[in-house]
């Protein structure tokens, strides 16, 4: 009796979705471990693969600015060449007319991508980086309203080259020119995996295929990133030592959605790098726009698990006043209406993503401390720091954005709204 009872409650065992992913993934392992050996199971995630970004700061860059200026000698052309370099830098991120003197003021260096001097001329590409600081409170509402910034997107660059696709298995141009990228400039807010270890083997080329959204959620998770995007980049080279075209595609979300698709052609393969680095400004513009359409927003699929459980979590609050209204048999008729009324408005609970500054640990703690005073905040943790950057936290509370945003600001701090995520700032 008690061996057909057990036999029939494990047919009637159903595991959940995240038991049945971590099954698999163990089975995944196991299999491999078995079929190739733990040498060479070992030998795909060590070695030289992946590239650390750089650290981007909170200053403006813009790059790619060319000049060409003739003067008396070339150092009066090189200094009239970073004058008119500013200006345009200033023109390229849409600042208000202003003054030389006024613009030069909030430069805080001047990149030289690559320049010739001549006795009486000067030509280069410069790259400008202005003072946040400074420049941040003209062109952060260059069109009248505040510039919101997207929610945390996960990078995943995939190249196809030679007939073999890659991500991270081995150090590429196209993941070189993701890690060299200044991303304090853009509103996307771009998180940008090392690439390095395990990373090679849950951001493959393949990833981008799949649907589940358990599976997508996991790594998100593990990366503290609210959705996707995928730069895709295909170098087809016409002839040995020959012109090298490539065409680049700007793809987002779970599903590996369309954006746009452009074609850039670079002279010989030592060219390569540059055209990778142009190719890149425009995707971060595609992107840019993709924001302003209101098409970046974390895709709702995702957080399915989490509203399910919410909704649950609602109705089981939603019993407990009708389990506890029989205690008082002899309230009026009016009083059980203002009883059962009163759950009605009950806010939901929610989790979002604030985005913070972060340029030491005892701001960390200050911007902690402060979300966590909010009325109706039941829970903040990071899930991402990074000192001298911009740090990341998941907030849970009982009621929506625009308050919690609304309380942030009456405690002094500078609120950004984005797409189910917030920016603060002192």
């Amino acid at each position: 009796m008690i061996s057909t009872l057990s036999t029939i409650r494990w047919r009637e065992f159903r595991p959940g979705p995240a038991a049945q992913l971590f099954c698999a993934l163990g089975a995944a392992l196991a299999v491999a471990l078995f079929a190739i050996g733990p040498d060479r199971l070992i030998a795909q995630i060590e070695g030289e693969r992946g590239i650390p970004p750089i650290a981007s700061s909170t200053d403006i860059q813009v790059g790619g600015i060319e000049v060409n200026v003739s003067a008396d000698s070339g150092e009066e052309a090189r200094a009239e060449a970073w004058e008119l370099a500013q200006k345009k830098a200033w023109e390229k991120i849409n600042g208000p007319p202003m003054s030389d003197d006024a613009i030069d003021s909030m430069v805080s260096a001047i990149v030289i991508e690559r320049e010739q001097i001549g006795p009486k001329r000067y030509v280069a590409r410069l790259g400008v980086i202005f003072d946040r600081a400074k420049a941040g409170q003209y062109i952060a509402r260059a069109d009248g309203s505040p510039v919101s910034r997207s929610a945390p997107m996960l990078v995943i660059p995939v190249l196809y080259s030679g007939g073999v696709r890659q991500v991270f298995e081995v150090r590429g141009p196209w993941q070189r020119a993701w890690a060299n990228f200044q991303t304090a400039a853009s509103p996307v807010d771009y998180v940008r995996p090392t690439g390095s270890g395990g990373e090679s083997l849950i951001l493959t080329a393949g990833q981008p295929g799949r649907r589940s959204r358990i599976w997508w959620r996991n790594v998100l998770d593990q990366f503290g990133a609210a959705d996707i995007l995928i730069p895709v980049a295909r170098l087809e080279r016409q002839w040995p030592g020959g012109p090298v075209r490539g065409t680049f595609t700007a793809r987002y979300g779970p599903d590996n959605k369309f954006l746009q698709s452009f074609t850039l052609t670079a002279n010989d393969s030592d060219a390569i790098p540059e055209m990778l680095n142009r190719a890149l400004v425009r995707l971060d513009g595609i992107y840019r726009r993709a924001l302003a359409q209101g098409l970046l927003k974390p895709d709702p699929t995702l957080m399915a698990e989490q509203e399910a459980f919410q909704a649950a979590l609602a109705a089981i609050r939603a019993q407990i006043p009708q389990e506890t209204a029989p205690e008082q048999p002899t309230v009026t008729t009016n009083t059980p209406q203002q009883t059962t009324e009163a759950p009605t408005p009950e806010t939901s609970v929610a989790t979002y993503t604030v985005q913070f500054a972060s340029p030491d640990a005892r701001s960390v703690d200050a911007a902690l401390g402060a979300v966590r005073s909010v009325p109706g905040v039941q829970g903040a943790a990071t899930t991402s720091i990074a000192i001298g950057g911009t740090s990341v936290m998941r907030v849970t509370v009982a009621g929506d954005l625009d308050s919690l945003a609304a309380a942030l600001r009456a405690r002094g701090w500078q609120v950004t709204v984005g797409s189910g995520a917030l920016r603060i700032s002192r």
